[in-house]
């Protein structure tokens, strides 16, 4: 098969690009010009994995399905997984696919194209420390409902057991790591309060950072706040402590050891290491290395979102969910007119709108800025976690609309109100 534009990867940025193009050019065209391809059958925004971990947020509920997404915004659809790609002859393979007996679910497949955007996201960067494979990472959809399945066994054992106690230690203290500590605390705080005394018992969270300071990467003002907002919750937070070895429970430190019954690595990112296979130009984070049009080695091939090194002044656009948003708006402009066999010279220029960081279910940290109160706005509490919530509502936004997505944070609400925050199944 054959479609003019293939987009690989349907995350933040895939996907509103392939729902973007299907729009403008209409319910016929769209699909027969534009094809999304991904691993997953259901799409769930990635910044909130840590809320699907923590068993806060119903991944079943929240994900949105691909080929219903496709029908509304008129591009097509494939299941698929990349295993290779052939930028000289315009072409991709996906492997087959089996089912859990093992049987051919869906064969492999050629597609050919005339223009294709890699959107690939990535992965966990370990630094080559011993034994950080085998620590719980949340890179996906499917490794945050594992996780979940394990935490909810490791509270029941907890709970009956002579100790009573549990202990989790996140390696990075980036915003995965320190959303994910806040999120643990809230599911926790609501298990309590539905045991009785005789099982209740102590979460100890350790949230371990190489850097001098968590949240390195945001204003100092947030990393203080959010600090001090952890370490109110009980949270023990060791800036400036890199870890040397990772054992099934424990970590080993230049400073010591730190016990743990669960073990997650959320330090740095890593793209996959099969893109450096792809003949295109990658980084040592095997990023596709882009220009300021998002244009990759290689004629007609783009990149975008956590995958692609863009970059930026002196420095590459950050790996934020906010900038894979702006590239496929710019994308989407840039690739409708090369279908019109026309160009887009303007470069796509990255536009920092500030940093925010949930802390729990009603409160956040972070700034605005880019106009919206300049760089040194900061805001927190309720305000931020609100800000923080309709970064996730203007992303349905543009792949629902309006209408739809103000339905669905309605339903979603109700049924909160109903069945409770904690999936506990």
């Amino acid at each position: 098969m054959h479609y003019d534009i293939v987009v690989i990867g349907g995350g933040a940025g895939g996907l509103e690009l392939a729902a973007r193009l299907g729009r403008k050019l209409g319910r016929r065209a769209g699909r027969e010009r534009v094809l999304l391809i991904d691993r997953s059958v259901f799409h769930i925004w990635k910044p909130s994995l840590h809320e699907v971990a923590a068993g806060t947020l119903d991944a079943h509920q929240e994900g949105l399905s691909y080929m219903i997404l496709a029908r509304r915004n008129h591009f097509s659809f494939t299941l698929g997984d990349l295993v290779d790609f052939d930028a000289a002859g315009r072409s991709l393979s996906l492997a087959e696919l089996l089912d859990d007996d093992g049987r051919v679910l869906v064969p492999a497949r050629t597609v050919s194209f005339t223009r294709a955007v890699l959107a690939l996201g990535s992965g966990s960067n370990h630094f080559g420390t011993p034994g950080a494979e085998s620590a719980w990472v949340l890179e996906q959809t499917a490794d945050a409902e594992r996780f979940r399945r394990h935490l909810l066994g490791a509270f029941t054992r907890a709970a009956f057991s002579e100790r009573r106690q549990l202990g989790i230690a996140i390696v990075g203290g980036g915003a995965t790591g320190v959303e994910l500590s806040a999120e643990l605390l809230e599911a926790h705080a609501v298990l309590q309060e539905g045991f009785g005394a005789e099982q209740r018992f102590r979460l100890d969270i350790t949230l371990v950072e190489a850097a001098p300071r968590i949240l390195s990467a945001l204003p100092e003002k947030i990393s203080k706040q959010a600090t001090r907002a952890l370490e109110r919750k009980g949270v023990r937070v060791l800036p400036g402590t890199a870890v040397t070895e990772v054992r099934p429970d424990r970590l080993v430190t230049a400073d010591g050891e730190i016990e743990a019954d669960i073990i997650v690595w959320a330090a740095g990112i890593k793209a996959a290491a099969t893109n450096a296979g792809y003949g295109l130009a990658t980084n040592r984070l095997n990023q596709f290395i882009v220009d300021d049009h998002l244009r990759t080695s290689a004629p007609d091939v783009y990149a975008l979102g956590d995958c692609a090194q863009c970059p930026w002044g002196e420095r590459s656009v950050p790996a934020r969910a906010q900038a894979a948003h702006q590239q496929a708006a710019y994308l989407a402009r840039a690739l409708l007119a090369a279908l019109r066999e026309r160009s887009v010279d303007k470069p796509y220029v990255y536009r920092d709108f500030g940093s925010l960081v949930s802390l729990g279910e009603k409160r956040g940290v972070g700034s605005l800025m880019g106009g919206l109160g300049g760089p040194n706005f900061f805001v927190e509490g309720l305000v931020a976690k609100l800000a923080y919530m309709s970064l996730h509502l203007d992303h349905h936004r543009a792949i629902l609309g309006i209408g739809n997505t103000l339905v669905l944070a309605l339903a979603r609400l109700l049924q909160r109100r109903v069945s409770g925050r904690l999936k506990l199944h």
